[in-house]
């Protein structure tokens, strides 16, 4: 039984709540840990069986301490803390994350998040199905991304952080590689964004979608080998692919360091110069020279794709003659600096997940049909006590995920995927669907 167990949980961020909440009502004692015990109080403050302490996981000794006196520990911090934990979970055999734990008899459970996660056991849900009536996958493409919604999508980027966006900058440097008609297809990441193709998932949002890193290896997690075609990729309002492609081009994504944006600099320059520096031109050029330099380096820009983003260059303020820089040492810093003010959710703003899956399928007796499995979640208005889509989408399958493993639902030792077995597959989107209202809507679309 669940009730009465008692849980580590490592971090305090925005999608902690949820789980948290989740555990607290089914009776466990949750133990919030988070470098900065205000945040951890804050989340704890209105639950009931919840504990706040100051822990830093870097502190090894600390931690292990921690780990020791609870039944399961739940790490929501950053990944490269990861191992720090896995091994004071091992030393007290408490469930985690790593492959060692196979040996130290404990279930570890991960990839129960949104992506991955939800994305995984619906994908699982319907190739099980298939392949229990004798049929086949021969196409399976997956789509998703956190995004606000439609109303709150109100910049020329259509997107807003809700943390700090330098990781999910990087990230459109990811090359891309996945199986198409039976052949690996890749793109480099300086390429990602002109890879972006129009995605007709809803009559309500106007979305793109580009390569998700490898999708390669799915084919042989997924247990599909007759599929032809194995895609993931990420979704983002229309009109944002260029905006990004247009300011790797100036060299807005560096990461070398340039002496005008060394903090130490009594005098910065402004936004239009420092743009011109990138460009490698003078700094005394005005914007229309810096506009101009800019088209000649996009011409794979259309005229009225090249108008917006230009547009959307005066918005982020890049092309500012007159306000200075705030110097991060790097391109990428300082503009990840701006975008973080200026792309913020505010106040009453809610987000948005969209997450589908396309199966095309070959039935046992040679019939075909293409079947969709979509979820579209809306956050809370942003407000004290909210949840976001995100935070629901990645702490509640979180909750389920632990209670599982505490009940005795998921009994496997070493790292369990629950997703690569559809009965715990099954088990788990079942909880979500009963107690949580978290399912996609499967519909046959030919």
């Amino acid at each position: 039984m669940s009730q009465g167990s008692q849980v580590l949980l490592l971090g305090a961020g925005f999608v902690c709540e949820p789980a948290v909440q989740v555990l607290s009502d089914a009776g466990v004692h949750v133990t919030v840990a988070c470098r900065t015990l205000a945040a951890a109080q804050s989340l704890t403050k209105s639950l009931a069986n919840t504990t706040a302490i100051e822990l830093d996981a870097g502190d090894d000794e600390a931690l292990s301490a921690a780990v020791g006196k609870v039944d399961l520990v739940v790490s929501l911090i950053p990944y490269t803390l990861h191992p720090a934990v896995v091994e004071a979970a091992i030393k007290h055999k408490k469930p985690e994350l790593d492959q060692k734990a196979k040996d130290a008899g404990i279930t570890v459970l991960n990839e129960i998040g949104l992506d991955p996660g939800i994305d995984h056991l619906y994908a699982v849900k319907t190739i099980d199905e298939v392949h229990r009536a004798g049929g086949k996958i021969t196409s399976f493409t997956s789509y998703c991304g956190g995004l606000p919604a439609p109303a709150n999508a109100d910049n020329p980027l259509g997107y807003k952080f809700s943390w700090s966006p330098r990781g999910g900058l990087l990230a459109l440097l990811n090359p891309g590689q996945w199986y198409q008609d039976g052949q690996i297809a890749k793109v480099e990441g300086k390429d990602l964004m002109a890879s972006a193709k129009p995605q007709n998932i809803s009559q309500d949002f106007d979305l793109v979608g580009y390569p998700n890193r490898d999708s390669v290896s799915f084919r042989e997690f997924y247990a599909i080998p007759e599929a032809h075609t194995v895609f993931r990729g990420t979704l983002r309002y229309s009109g944002y692919p260029e905006i990004i492609r247009t300011l790797i081009s100036i060299g807005y994504f560096s990461q070398d360091r340039l002496v005008s944006l060394d903090g130490g600099n009594k005098t910065p320059p402004t936004w239009l110069q420092l743009t011109a520096q990138l460009l490698g031109l003078e700094s005394t050029v005005t914007q229309s020279q810096v506009r101009d330099a800019i088209a000649s380096k996009v011409q794979f820009l259309g005229s009225n794709e090249l108008t917006k983003v230009l547009s959307g260059l005066e918005w982020i303020g890049i092309l500012n003659e007159t306000e200075p820089v705030t110097p991060k040492d790097t391109p990428l810093d300082t503009l990840c600096e701006v975008l973080q003010g200026k792309m913020a959710y505010a106040d009453g703003e809610r987000d948005m997940v969209v997450l589908q899956h396309i199966f095309e399928i070959e039935h046992a007796d040679g019939s075909k049909e293409k079947r969709s499995s979509t979820l579209i979640e809306y956050g809370e208005p942003i407000a004290p006590g909210y949840r976001s889509a995100m935070a629901k989408l990645v702490g509640l399958p979180c909750a389920v995920g632990v209670l599982a493993v505490l009940e005795g639902k998921i009994s496997m030792k070493g790292m369990v995927a629950p997703w690569s077995d559809p009965v715990i597959a099954a088990y788990l989107t079942d909880q979500l669907r009963t107690k949580h209202g978290i399912e996609l809507a499967e519909e046959v679309i030919a």
